[in-house]
């Protein structure tokens, strides 16, 4: 891999893409580092450092979901704060009504590109109102949260940084579009990437020196011993392992095509495969069950800073589910695993695929062609896609199983953020790896 990098990097137009996507990424970091405006940050900071500041669980998920992915932002209470997040959840929303609308989805896949760049252009309209209301719930509750974590804003404040917050995340939006115009990868997963990677060494600094106090003053690391902590690394390395394989697991289902003779010459008569991957959705289930996840507690923010006797109870009680790990794990495990199955099949359309291999001449092995075809490639691809659910819902909560086993709150192994830069990084070798191929077949 690191001799197929070098030649990457040696072709000026393929260097001069990557140069710019690294200063497009470096651009978001910059966003990442400006905070938004009437707002004390010096206040903030130390609101945030006093003891049960965010220990709330309607807090706590959505402060620790919208910092991983934005790298630190909301740490700083910057105008990226929101990030992606946004638009994440505008295109979720969008694909959830293809599934109740099918002209929408018969228009998405039959125009092609076009359908695709209208979806596009509705998910950036979609997210300005979402970025105003996840942007809004969150101040609020800032200001309200036990005499305030920030100072209380009158209306001109709050309409200014609202503002600055939705230009911070269309901005990110935009700068997603131009990375994935450079065609090194998909601009939005290497913006959330960039975000987790930018926060590892400052975690992983402060991970290793509470351990090595604790080391000190108790003789365990983290209150468990030694040979726990051999076991986590090494459970570590099985999962990155297991994401890997997982990631690159395919079934090969073999595809003929039939003899055609035009004039005096004979097309076809060969044979090849078609790869079904075990795990079509990557790691979108995951982004979607936390997106949704996030919308009960953004309500639950913005009933609570509306200070009414039905809104705090309302509040408390969606506080209270999301709080109880056992049900915030199980509802979390089921809709990964559901989102597997429901983006697996708005990706993949084995009707589609039963048409152009019949169109082509190519046929499966005892599959009569067409209607017969899809059914085979629906039912082949259900059973790959529930050990694909499986795997991504185990990930998804195996965080919380080693809390649960170690009883160590800050020992946290897999989990979204590595599934997400593990298959990003997987992806963009790939789209490097293509590139190289076609300067390959343009020299030869």
């Amino acid at each position: 891999m690191l001799n197929k990098f070098v030649q990457f990097l040696k072709v000026p137009e393929l260097r001069r893409r990557f140069l710019m996507v690294i200063l497009l990424l470096v651009a978001t970091r910059i966003i990442v580092m400006l905070p938004i405006p009437a707002v004390d940050i010096t206040e903030y900071k130390a609101g945030l450092a006093e003891e049960g500041a965010v220990n709330r669980a309607l807090f706590g998920n959505i402060f620790g979901y919208l910092n991983l992915i934005s790298g630190g932002a909301l740490d700083k209470l910057s105008i990226g704060m929101l990030g992606v997040s946004p638009y994440i959840t505008a295109t979720i929303i969008l694909q959830l009504l293809t599934m109740i609308f099918p002209k929408l989805k018969e228009y998405y896949y039959e125009n092609g590109a076009i359908g695709r760049a209208k979806f596009q252009r509705l998910g950036r309209y979609l997210t300005v109102p979402l970025a105003l209301v996840q942007g809004f719930a969150f101040l609020k509750y800032l200001s309200a949260q036990g005499g305030g974590i920030i100072a209380p804003m009158e209306l001109p404040a709050l309409a200014l940084n609202l503002l600055f917050i939705v230009a911070g995340s269309l901005i990110m939006i935009w700068i997603g579009e131009m990375i994935s115009e450079q065609k090194l990868g998909d601009g939005v997963s290497l913006i959330i990437v960039a975000g987790i990677v930018s926060g590892l060494p400052r975690s992983v600094i402060g991970q290793v020196l509470m351990m090595i106090g604790r080391y000190q003053s108790t003789g365990s690391f983290l209150g468990i011993g030694i040979d726990k902590i051999l076991i986590l690394l090494a459970l570590a390395l099985v999962v990155v392992a297991g994401v890997v394989l997982v990631n690159e697991g395919e079934r090969k289902i073999p595809v003929a095509y039939a003899k055609r003779v035009r004039g005096n010459r004979v097309f076809g008569g060969s044979t090849t495969y078609l790869p079904l991957r075990v795990n079509q959705a990557g790691v979108i289930p995951i982004i979607f069950a936390i997106s949704i996840l996030m919308l009960p507690q953004y309500l639950g923010l913005g009933l609570r800073s509306l200070d009414a006797g039905w809104a705090i109870k309302v509040a408390d009680f969606i506080e209270a589910t999301l709080a109880n790990p056992l049900w915030n794990g199980l509802l979390y495990f089921v809709m990964v695993f559901a989102f597997t199955y429901f983006y697996t099949f708005i990706v993949f359309e084995p009707n589609e695929i039963a048409k152009n291999l019949q169109r082509n001449g190519g046929f499966i092995q005892g599959i009569r062609p067409g209607a017969s075809t899809a059914e085979y490639l629906n039912s082949i691809i259900a059973k790959l896609t529930l050990f694909g659910a499986l795997f991504l819902g185990i990930i998804a909560v195996l965080p919380s199983i080693v809390q649960g086993i170690t009883k160590v709150a800050n020992m946290t192994i897999g989990g979204t953020g590595l599934l997400i830069v593990v298959s990003v990084a997987l992806e963009t070798a790939k789209q490097i790896d293509s590139e190289l191929k076609i300067r390959e077949y343009e020299i030869a």
